[in-house]
């Protein structure tokens, strides 16, 4: 499970190969958002589904950075297959993963694997980012106990603090699932990283 819900670090991994360096993470300020537990009538007791398929766009925005991809996420338990098209202009971009092997593959970069997303992600791209749950969150799940909930008037979940990330979501009308998801992450001199995923087909 830990594995197969911190493969959307190979996503972002092409999204990001320009990026360098460290940069400081500030914890998010919480003020808005209000911290509600989970109860039995909540759907966030449920199992988020490890099989899947997506499509639709990213895009990545640091202060150094930017760029999108089109994307196709096809998940099965712990195999997935990640097509990145667009990217940065590097070009189709194949990203495949099983239970201790990722690899990622594009024309720039040719052929890297490890033994996990993260590892994965800093072969290639040299950052590090708490991105461990998106799995989750593409499906309106929060990860740990510990994520702050704000939901709307329908009890979806509206935004999400978790792990020094802020996630907004957006959904078509009446909708369970996000069609939209904005990950942000607070760094030094009020700067951030952003994320955004738009899901076009599921």
């Amino acid at each position: 499970m830990r594995h197969i819900q911190k493969l959307i670090f190979t996503l972002t991994a092409t999204a990001t190969l320009s990026f360098a360096g460290c940069q400081q993470v500030v914890k998010p300020t919480q003020t808005t958002t209000t911290v509600e537990a989970p109860t039995e009538s909540t759907p966030s007791l449920q199992k988020p589904s490890n099989q899947f398929d997506l499509q639709g766009k990213i895009g990545v925005k640091t202060p150094k950075q930017s760029g999108s991809a089109f994307y196709t996420w096809s998940q099965d338990q712990e195999n997935f297959n990640i097509q990145l098209n667009g990217i940065l202009g590097i070009g189709k971009t194949i990203i495949e993963g099983k239970s201790g092997e990722v690899t990622l593959n594009s024309t720039k970069t040719g052929l890297i694997s490890a033994e996990n997303p993260e590892e994965l992600l800093e072969k290639a791209t040299g950052w590090v980012a708490p991105i461990t749950h998106i799995i989750n969150w593409v499906q309106a799940f929060p990860a740990t106990e510990n994520a702050q909930i704000q939901r709307d008037t329908s009890q979806r979940i509206a935004q999400l603090v978790e792990d020094g990330w802020v996630v907004n979501f957006s959904y078509n009308d009446k909708a369970t699932l996000p069609n939209k998801l904005i990950l942000k992450q607070t760094l030094e001199n009020d700067q951030e990283n952003r994320i955004t995923m738009v899901i076009q087909n599921r």
